[in-house]
């Protein structure tokens, strides 16, 4: 019988949807069109006459190839803190016209920023008399003014939640004039131009309309929202309805409730409820309870199971409306310093998503599209993402329900570089409506369990504004955690957030000796509420040209095509590859170092990455291990990524990577679990490998139980005299399918006497060696601190922080270092062909040299790779013939304090023994005065970015 009248039941609700779906009409498809360059269409009442052009909706005109020319003088929506493009001479290339490669973003075929008009002439059908019409728009931009035939029906102006216009009063029989005008300018409103919501950094300042464009009629009395509070203690659900009556009479009726349980493979029956109502004219809220039964079903990421609620309002006149929304029963709470999801503590492994839609020019509104996206980064161990600055459309959250991903949108808001908060500027009204809308439009998802108004605001009353809009949220909705922003480690907190989101949780300490004992813990102590790394990483990678053909939409890669281009002019076109692959296997070493002290704290709340896939924009910032398309780079696969970045992630403690063969290897095992459930009586177990995979030695740690949060293993302890020569080593950590690891060196204690009477060695490059050079003889020149040519290049271990054109040259400026590992001045140094740990010693603060004037295909021993606005041929490391004789030159420091800086002692070792080996033999002769060009002191073309302090400069006068 149950059955019979859920069978029923079903049968009715299909009726139900199809008849209310039959009241819709939708929009998309052709309509008339006009750019109104001149701001005139208002006052000229364009919205009287029929528009002459066309375009086709949903879509933006970038889509569609309409817009202005581009051009130097073209008023983009974003900072420039670089504005060495529009000056240097070598750039001249790139600012011609139907040639122009900008540097700072990608590049659309056309721009506008303006008023757009859009027209549409709809039939009103005959069974909609009587019925409320209401226009509804998913995602204009921005802002929205409708004229229903010659009448005004009002403006509108989120970025972030659809337009819905009641045009029920506006709308005769038969034709009607719709006529949209869409203005995408940064007016009295400033969100920030760099926010990106609007900015051209990512999705672009675009024009137009996209998603849903519809018309839907309803009833004289309608639910028009219903937010739905699941409390999991109670297991129950209380709605709260807004039920409007636009008639003047009174009714009575029925509310009834649908509750079926999705996404996951669990047999359970809908929970149906139904309550009387009575509805008065006007707006009215109406508060509902009711249980969800015995075998309900909790959110979270390991089991995504949610409800598709159905509420049905049915009155005395016959009207029925329906209101469908979805909703998960979940707790999303701060336990201490941690959060936890149902009470299970829960680390947010997060990224960072900033609107870079390159094929679309803006965020697509399908939810297939999103989850291929959450999907991509769930791979690399991603749970979480954070929307900086800009909401995403409703396909986003669902796509999230579905695979259980914690989302963090935002308000659309950066007010910072020209516009701030808390002084009452029409922004400040702005950020409480715009967050109100977003919060009442996507609140029920259980996807959405933090929010903040957006990043970084400028003002000297921002904390004042802020944290009362912090504490108004907590009080109207308390279904997720709030914070003010996500914030530099500059910037003031708000006394009230229930979480934060900050840069103090960041770094790696390598201006010391590269170690793993360190964590963020001292930096988190202060605070009792969950602490997460604000925008972690952004460490650079070189461009992958072969990346560029995938751009086949709206944006093009012109930014990639220059950089290439420089590189060709530059003579390195053939090394384009090796640098990409070798600074990115160098980045993969960054995120894991930083990641892993960051999973290493007690009570860390998690880390947003900046970010798992490229940035585009702020003069191109290629830090993601993913492209912008969130496809893996070639060095690092998602499943080597998610060992350090997983549910479960084996961890150490080094107290050094570097050790001599006297020396004992003793580090600290540690694992930070975050998992579905406990991992019960687990052995850990431990091996040590060389370069060629042989085990030299393993072993096992106590059994133990892992429970949630951070644990303690043990201690590995092995003495590493089995070691006679230079050599790298592997220690691998694993238990029950989880698996770390971490390479170190082990150096010989004591070098044999090297018979070196047969080598000049000199830190000076003066006549003496260049008489020894045209005599035949060999000279080592040891030049750390002696270089003029490249003194301007400054190098730090780490590379090159999201790029050098963002922070004005900020250092470092390089990107780790090429080499071959096989070349035989590497036979007594093992190591890879990219920089790892033990080079610290070698590049940290280490000076490099210039060698833009040495023969084209002429290539380093040791290349750091320069930053890639630039693209200077950059050497460490290299050998020549001058005249007669053999050249080796180190620019770095091979003679200070050799009986502690064992790296260093033993590069020198291989450099020497190279020299009196029968492999030295250098492919290419030079003149003597291009060597000494290097170590004289000139005028080298110092790099000037043209802008003076401010972003807000832009382009300041020649």
């Amino acid at each position: 019988m149950k059955n019979l009248l859920f069978n029923l039941f079903l049968v009715l609700l299909v009726a139900s949807c199809s008849s209310r779906n039959a009241m819709e009409i939708d929009l998309s498809g052709n309509w008339n069109f006009r750019i109104d360059v001149d701001d005139e269409g208002v006052e000229g009442r364009w919205f009287e006459s029929l528009l002459p052009d066309l375009m086709v909706l949903p879509g933006s005109m970038m889509e569609q190839g309409l817009g202005l020319e581009i051009t130097l003088e073209t008023q983009w929506t974003g900072s420039i803190y670089d504005s060495s493009w529009f000056f240097n001479p070598h750039t001249e290339p790139y600012r011609q016209p139907g040639n122009l490669m900008f540097p700072f973003w990608l590049t659309p075929e056309k721009y506008y920023a303006g008023a757009a008009w859009y027209q549409r002439v709809v039939e009103k059908p005959s069974n909609w008399d009587g019925e409320r019409v209401f226009l509804h728009l998913e995602r204009p931009h921005w802002e929205t003014t409708v004229w229903i035939n010659e009448s005004k029906a009002g403006m509108q102006n989120s970025l972030s939640v659809p337009h819905v216009y009641d045009i029920t009063d506006l709308m005769s029989k038969g034709e009607n004039v719709i006529t949209i005008r869409v203005d995408n300018r940064i007016k009295d409103i400033n969100v920030g131009p760099d926010s990106h919501s609007v900015t051209d950094h990512t999705q672009g300042n675009w024009n137009g309309i996209v998603g849903d464009i519809k018309l839907i009629a309803r009833p004289n009395s309608y639910i028009q929202n219903v937010q739905v509070y699941p409390d999991v203690p109670s297991n129950k659900v209380k709605l709260i309805g807004n039920l409007v009556n636009k008639s003047d009479r009174k009714y009575h009726g029925e509310i009834e409730v649908s509750a079926i349980l999705a996404n996951v493979n669990v047999s359970v029956p809908p929970v149906l409820a139904s309550f009387p109502v009575t509805i008065e004219s006007g707006e009215q809220l109406v508060e509902l309870e009711f249980d969800m039964g015995e075998k309900v079903q909790l959110w979270d990421e390991f089991h995504p199971a949610f409800y598709r609620l159905e509420v049905s309002l049915k009155i005395d006149a016959g009207a029925t409306d329906v209101f469908r929304t979805q909703f998960g029963m979940r707790t999303f709470t701060a336990e201490g310093t941690r959060f936890a999801i149902n009470g299970r503590p829960v680390w947010l492994r997060g990224t960072v998503e900033c609107a870079a839609h390159p094929l679309t020019g803006y965020a697509p509104m399908d939810k297939e599209y999103w989850k291929e996206i959450y999907q991509k980064a769930m791979a690399f161990g991603i749970n979480h993402f954070r929307f900086h600055s800009w909401c995403p459309p409703r396909a986003a959250f669902e796509a999230a329900d579905e695979l259980g991903v914690y989302l963090q949108p935002e308000g659309p808001f950066w007010t910072n570089h020209g516009t701030w908060v808390g002084d009452g500027l029409p922004v400040d009204q702005y950020i409480i409506d715009e967050c109100d809308r977003i919060l009442e439009e996507y609140g029920n998802h259980p996807s959405f369990v933090m929010f903040a108004y957006g990043n970084e605001p400028a003002g000297r009353n921002q904390i004042p504004f802020l944290n009362e809009l912090v504490e108004y949220w907590m009080e109207k909705d308390n279904r997720r955690l709030y914070t003010h922003a996500a914030i530099g480690r500059s910037w003031p907190l708000a006394p009230s957030n229930e979480f934060i989101i900050r840069a103090e949780s960041r770094g790696l300490p390598w201006d010391q000796r590269p170690q793993s004992l360190f964590d963020y813990a001292e930096r988190i102590a202060p605070y009792d509420v969950p602490y997460v790394a604000h925008e972690m990483g952004q460490y650079c990678v070189f461009p992958d040209f072969s990346e560029i053909p995938k751009y086949t939409g709206v944006y093009q890669p012109r930014n990639f095509m220059m950089f290439q281009a420089e590189l060709e002019r530059k003579r390195m076109g053939d090394q384009a590859r090796d640098f990409f692959m070798a600074s990115g296997h160098f980045q993969v070493i960054c995120y894991k170092s930083e990641i892993e002290a960051s999973l290493r704290t007690p009570g860390n709340a998690g880390t947003q990455l900046l970010a798992l896939n490229d940035f585009p924009g702020q003069g191109s910032a290629i830090v993601g291990v993913t492209d912008v398309f969130w496809d893996a780079k070639d060095y690092v696969k998602p499943h080597e990524f998610r060992r350090f970045f997983g549910t479960t992630v084996p961890l150490t403690r080094f107290p050094k990577f570097v050790y001599t063969n006297k020396e004992v290897l003793l580090v600290e095992a540690e694992v930070a679990h975050f998992g579905e459930s406990p991992l019960l009586n687990v052995t850990p177990v431990w091996k040590i490998t060389d370069e060629n995979g042989r085990v030299i030695n393993e072993g096992t740690l106590p059994p133990t139980n892992i429970l949630f949060g951070n644990s303690e293993l043990g201690a590995i302890r092995f003495p590493l005299n089995f070691s006679m020569e230079a050599g790298k080593y592997n220690l691998e950590l694993s238990f029950m399918g989880f698996a770390n690891d971490w390479d170190f060196w082990v150096y010989p204690a004591e070098l044999p006497e090297v018979a070196d009477n047969e080598i000049f060695i000199t830190d000076d490059y003066n006549d003496v060696a260049v008489e020894i050079l045209n005599n035949g003889g060999d000279v080592l020149l040891l030049a750390a601190g002696k270089v003029e040519k490249g003194k301007d290049v400054v190098q730090y271990f780490r590379p090159v922080f999201w790029n050098t054109s963002w922070f004005q040259m900020r250092p470092p400026h390089t990107l780790g270092i090429l080499t071959n590992p096989n070349h035989p001045a590497m036979a007594d140094f093992p190591t890879d062909f990219h920089s790892n740990l033990q080079w610290w010693e070698l590049l940290h603060n280490q000076q490099v040299m210039n060698l833009d004037n040495f023969p084209a295909e002429f290539k380093p021993i040791v290349q750091p790779i320069d930053t890639w606005f630039i693209n200077r041929k950059l050497g460490l490391i290299f050998e020549v013939r001058v005249g007669e004789g053999r050249l080796l030159v180190c620019s770095a420091d091979l003679e200070s304090d050799m009986e502690n800086r064992i790296v260093a002692r033993q590069m020198r070792h291989s450099l020497i023994n190279y020299m009196l080996s029968d492999d030295f033999s250098p492919a290419f002769t030079v003149d003597s005065d291009l060597v000494a060009e290097i170590f004289t002191e000139g005028d080298y073309d110092i790099y000037d970015v043209h802008t003076a302090g401010s972003p807000m400069d832009l382009i300041p006068e020649q």
